[in-house]
């Protein structure tokens, strides 16, 4: 598989050492790369508690074509409870500040984020804009219709 060629700048000295490597891919079929913590000291992440954790990393997607998806690791989470806070982080292509993970601590004990430690998974997906058209009724119809939450069922 080709990648395809994102700039990446470092916005923190401590990245891009041998402690701190930059993001990359875990295994040749890994969908998401590792984004690292990018802390001098360890922090202490107390349950209930929510906290930007910076990885020292800003990119230029060049293409609003693209996003990149900020998403937990699941280890991390059924572990101890820590997840990226609002679901998944949205890194739109004109930002180019760097990038930061807001993690939460769902666990019931205090949780330390290491220097370095692998805190999030970082994906890049193709975007699709659209443009909203009001209308009354829609053209086409539905087998589900307006139903939501479980109006499928459970199996």
């Amino acid at each position: 598989m080709q990648r395809r060629l994102i700039q990446a700048r470092i916005v923190n000295p401590l990245l891009g050492t041998d402690a701190l490597p930059l993001p990359d891919y875990a295994t040749s079929g890994s969908a998401a790369m590792d984004l690292r913590a990018c802390l001098a000291e360890p922090h202490t992440l107390l349950p209930g508690e929510r906290v930007p954790v910076p990885t020292g990393l800003a990119l230029n997607m060049m293409d609003p074509g693209l996003v990149a998806i900020v998403a937990s690791r699941s280890g991390l989470s059924l572990k101890h409870g820590i997840r990226v806070a609002q679901g998944i982080g949205v890194i739109d292509a004109d930002y180019h500040g760097e990038i930061k993970v807001l993690l939460a601590n769902d666990g019931v004990q205090a949780y330390t984020i290491q220097p370095g430690e692998r805190i999030a998974q970082l994906m890049f997906q193709p975007v699709v804009q659209v443009a909203l058209h009001p209308v009354d009724t829609f053209d086409t119809g539905s087998e589900r219709g307006t139903g939501g939450f479980g109006s499928t069922g459970r199996h």
